[in-house]
């Protein structure tokens, strides 16, 4: 399943640099459209599935990735696409039901935000079935990835033991994204900005709270933990500002800048951040620490830097470029896990 995660991932890329104009050998144009959910749903949702699934330990909770992974090869395959999105609906009421299992478990705000960021990918699953837009659906798919990591972080930050007074104002940040994400998607166009306010306030209190500002102090893998959730905040705080400077978003422009700073600056970052961890925890393999872990971060930014540019700027050529270097960052991670599987591999031989 994680390997089928793995091949949405290049097929979502490529899909997406097919609609920046590069010819991808894998993608075929009738994928163009699809690049956002092969990437939330068909990586992301296979990804984040498998990883509660391995939680609760329970053999049925692993048909949630299984049915994002499956969901994912429809859409590669080329099958109706409804097919895919019922696959994805399963995929989101299995992990829903294993997340309310923890919560009921475990009573606690942390579960309670993991519960709303699964129920967010089922309604917006749902939305999108019945017929609604993409981009119409793509505040809740925003929802369940941020919540999902915010949900994560909160669980870290008790380390830190934050206030009452702190805890309730991260509630009033999720309630105000709940209400945006709601506007967003019954709006003609795509208002975004009291979402835009929620974001912003969470990554705010997120560098505010989150162990990160500490540890960013030592070495090692805590270091680059560390430096990837504080670069994956200010991306979250500059899709709050654009989404609040700009009244509408207009496609190919603003619209891209306002979603990759979410989907590629903060998840990606995140993703790069927790990659050593998780991954060892699911696939069962050690990812021992190296420092070539920075070059897929340095490249991401960079590059994301160039597209947000070009986005902003409506300059086509930057915008193309950037995009394309978005695509190496993630090759180089690939890569740069992969190697250190086998770095950790010969070592014990």
């Amino acid at each position: 399943m994680l390997v089928v995660g793995f091949i949405c991932l290049a097929f979502g890329i490529g899909s997406g640099l097919l609609r920046l104009g590069w010819n991808f050998p894998l993608s075929s144009a009738n994928l163009a459209p699809f690049h956002g959910p092969l990437m939330v749903c068909g990586f992301l949702g296979t990804v984040i599935s498998l990883e509660r699934a391995v939680a609760i330990g329970q053999r049925w909770a692993y048909l949630g990735p299984l049915a994002a992974a499956l969901g994912g090869l429809a859409f590669i395959a080329g099958l109706l696409w409804h097919i895919g999105a019922v696959l994805w609906i399963v995929a989101s009421v299995v992990l829903s039901i294993a997340t309310a299992h923890i919560f009921i478990r475990q009573r606690a705000l942390f579960t309670l935000i993991l519960l709303l960021g699964s129920l967010s990918w089922l309604l917006g699953n749902l939305l999108w079935l019945s017929g609604f837009g993409i981009a119409q659906v793509m505040p809740w798919w925003i929802g369940f990835l941020v919540l999902t990591i915010a949900g994560e972080r909160l669980e870290l930050s008790r380390f830190l033991q934050p206030s009452l007074g702190s805890k309730i104002v991260f509630m009033l940040i999720i309630t105000l994204f709940l209400i945006g994400a709601v506007i967003a998607t019954l709006s003609r166009d795509f208002n975004v900005q009291v979402l835009s306010v929620a974001l912003f306030a969470l990554a705010f209190w997120l560098i505010r709270q989150d162990v990160a500002r500490h540890t960013i102090k030592q070495k090692g893998l805590t270091r680059f933990i560390a430096a990837c959730l504080i670069s994956g905040y200010v991306w979250l705080l500059v899709a709050g500002l654009v989404g609040l400077l700009m009244q509408h978003l207009m496609p190919s422009s603003s619209y891209d800048a306002f979603l990759h700073t979410i989907l590629v600056g903060f998840v990606f970052s995140m993703i790069f951040g927790h990659a050593p961890i998780i991954f060892p925890a699911v696939a069962k393999v050690k990812i021992p620490y190296h420092p070539t872990f920075y070059l897929p971060l340095i490249v991401l930014h960079g590059s994301l830097i160039v597209r947000i540019a070009g986005d902003l700027l409506q300059h086509q050529h930057s915008r193309s470029i950037g995009g394309a270097l978005n695509a190496i960052a993630l090759l180089l991670f690939v890569l740069s896990t992969v190697s250190a599987v086998i770095r950790s591999k010969r070592q014990k031989t």
